[in-house]
């Protein structure tokens, strides 16, 4: 029964477009953004690699926004994709 649900609901697949890499770059820029001025230690070790290329971040401010960045596009491309804009 379950199964039959789901695949009722189930979408046509979203395929990779240009458009959709956009969104996922900005909502990162977003997420790096939100990071800068609210985490509390950006510069916590382990340093990354180049800290002047990252806005001085260290490697868990780094893996904390790109993360979020990830998740906040995934949202908004699935969302876009599920009212037709997409």
């Amino acid at each position: 029964m379950l199964t039959s649900t789901l695949i009722a609901a189930a979408t046509t697949p979203l395929e990779w477009s240009p458009t959709v890499g956009i969104i996922m770059i900005i909502a990162n820029i977003i997420a790096i953004a939100f990071g800068k001025f609210t985490i509390q230690y950006p510069s916590a070790e382990p340093a990354a690699p180049a800290p002047q290329f990252f806005g001085g971040f260290g490697l868990p401010a780094i893996l904390a926004t790109a993360a979020f960045g990830h998740i906040l596009g995934a949202g908004i491309i699935l969302g876009l994709h599920n009212i037709g804009r997409i």
